[in-house]
């Protein structure tokens, strides 16, 4: 789902990771600290199975930023009772696609990671940025 409206909101990954993930595995690492306190802290319970799948959306969407979006340009992770929040922008403006194509209409190999993104998330939110790329949002239930 594509928001077609400008968005001010902030995607930086809130006190104390402060740096943007560079690797699928930094943002993985730091998604399970921050399930850990949160859930600790908001007396919510994140199952096993609802921690891989919010692991393995977060190395989708950081993989598909890095190969295909120019790169990281924020990051952020938030629990809730809804879920595991995952924000990944990056430089593109360019929307996922389940399977890539080239200029000659051949399919190209890949194109695995969006469908698991969204059949493991509640809630995939693609937006535009305000000063170019975009954010996609997905959150994965607790249970």
């Amino acid at each position: 789902m594509l928001d077609k409206h400008r968005t001010s909101s902030s995607v930086t990954l809130r006190e104390p990771y402060r740096r943007l993930p560079c690797r699928p595995v930094d943002a993985r690492r730091a998604v399970q600290r921050v399930v850990a306190e949160r859930c600790r802290a908001r007396a919510l319970s994140c199952g096993a199975e609802a921690m891989e799948d919010a692991l393995l959306v977060t190395s989708e969407l950081t993989t598909n930023a890095i190969l295909h979006g120019g790169g990281i340009t924020g990051f952020d992770v938030d629990v809730d009772s809804a879920g595991v929040r995952v924000s990944v922008s990056d430089r593109s403006d360019e929307l996922p696609v389940a399977t890539p194509v080239d200029e000659r209409g051949h399919a190209r190999p890949g194109g695995r990671g969006w469908p698991i993104v969204c059949r493991l998330a509640r809630d995939v939110r693609v937006a535009e940025l305000p000063c170019g790329g975009k954010r996609i949002t997905a959150v994965v239930p607790l249970h």
